[in-house]
């Protein structure tokens, strides 16, 4: 599933649909299947009850009498995603069911088997990413109807409630946001080349609205995801099993390897957009950062990651600026690099109140020993109160990107 990798190189740098992007979807997957064939109804129905299995208690029993399914039958890309979906979101159950206190070691041969399977067809990792929770898991109510949280609904879900369909539909409408930038990358490097500057000042106008844009689509997670119900309850279900307390010798797959495997945790950091953003701006982040978010992308899509290779090898959008002393495109520049400062400042913002206010709250609820949001919700984690789900210092982190983002600006 790599790009394309033809020795004729296309006339402009990037041909979206080569790297699995869409024109109007962006690293969206266009419309995903809901159902698969008939043979993996037993995955489906499974899939379909996780909540309620899953808070009954019941989700690891299910798992253990599911027949183990080949999955010779899955034909084309979209299926394959609905099966890495799928068995992504029962591996959360099986792995979460009883919390960080009740974690398992064996992940069984009738659910890794057939998930390994898939994610290598895929080349994708077998744990829940943001491939799947986001890019993959959505649809429309009306199919003709607009792209909005109203018209929209998550395809399998967890425990959390309407806090969770809102999480990830808000994620997805920043996903969405972002495709005029997508393809304004495009558009730039093929105006560089082109020797085109009133092209590339409206490609990089473009690029600055799409930013704008998605601050304002993240702005929708106050109305839609409440942070007591998103740390104490979804929080976990998003955790991996690298880099975390709850389960330091990682997983073992069974019928795969006989050693545990380690894998991140889903995280925004393993979206394509910031990375793609990122490398035409030529914004260089610091070792750790840089190091963490380059490990990300092998959680992405081989297309997406190949897209952001190709941007990293072309030509640089920043010495190109530089270079023509025009203070048009300069500004410009500089107001694509400013956008995407206030968005990592505004992501900062939405993390302090979901994850460490939320935490400091569920400490002091544990220290009263209360159970104010009830046995559903069970205890809030505490094994990642300082991290990402998927496995990074989060503020540090966060406040790092953030401010090697600003160091991107280029001085008059």
């Amino acid at each position: 599933m790599e790009a394309s990798d033809d020795t004729e190189e296309p006339p402009l740098p990037l041909a979206l649909a080569s790297f699995q992007v869409s024109e109007e979807f962006g690293f969206l997957l266009p419309d995903p299947l809901t159902e698969l064939p008939a043979p993996y109804g037993p995955w489906m129905d499974i899939a379909h009850q996780l909540p309620q299995l899953i808070t009954s208690h019941q989700l690891r029993s299910r798992v253990h009498q599911m027949p183990q399914l080949s999955t010779q039958h899955l034909r084309g890309r979209e299926e394959l995603h609905l099966a890495h979906l799928v068995l992504s979101f029962i591996t959360m159950g099986y792995v979460w069911q009883e919390g960080e206190e009740g974690t398992v070691q064996v992940l069984p041969r009738n659910l890794a088997v057939p998930y390994w399977e898939v994610s290598q067809a895929l080349g994708l990792p077998p744990i829940l990413s943001h491939a799947d929770f986001v890019l993959a898991n959505w649809r429309r109510k009306d199919p003709h109807g607009p792209l909005e949280i109203e018209n929209l609904d998550t395809i399998i879900t967890l425990p959390g409630g309407e806090s969770l369909r809102g999480f990830t539909l808000v994620t997805l409408l920043v996903e969405k946001a972002a495709v005029p930038g997508i393809k304004a990358i495009v558009q730039a490097l093929g105006a560089i080349l082109q020797g085109d500057e009133d092209a590339l000042h409206r490609a990089l106008e473009e690029l600055a609205g799409a930013i704008e844009a998605m601050k304002e689509a993240l702005r929708q997670m106050h109305d839609y995801v409440d942070p007591e119900v998103f740390y104490s309850v979804i929080r976990i279900f998003l955790s991996g099993w690298k880099d975390n307390p709850a389960m330091p010798h990682g997983l073992i797959y069974e019928g795969v390897s006989p050693e545990a495997l380690a894998f991140s945790g889903g995280s925004a950091a393993q979206s394509t957009v910031l990375h793609a953003f990122d490398e035409l701006l030529g914004i260089c982040h610091r070792h750790e950062c840089a190091a963490f978010l380059h490990r990300m992308r092998d959680y992405m899509p081989p297309g997406h990651r190949a897209f952001v290779e190709r941007i990293r090898g072309a030509v640089s959008l920043r010495q190109h600026v530089l270079a023509s002393g025009d203070a048009r495109l300069r500004a410009a520049f500089n107001r694509c690099v400013s956008a995407l400062s206030d968005f990592r400042s505004y992501h900062i913002t939405i993390v302090t109140k979901y994850i460490a206010t939320a935490a400091a709250k569920a400490r002091a609820r544990r220290a009263e020993g209360s159970a104010r949001l009830g046995p559903a919700a069970g205890k809030a984690p505490s094994a990642l109160e300082d991290k990402g789900t998927g496995g990074s210092h989060i503020f540090i982190f966060l406040k790092s990107i953030r401010d090697t983002t600003r160091e991107g600006m280029i001085s008059a």
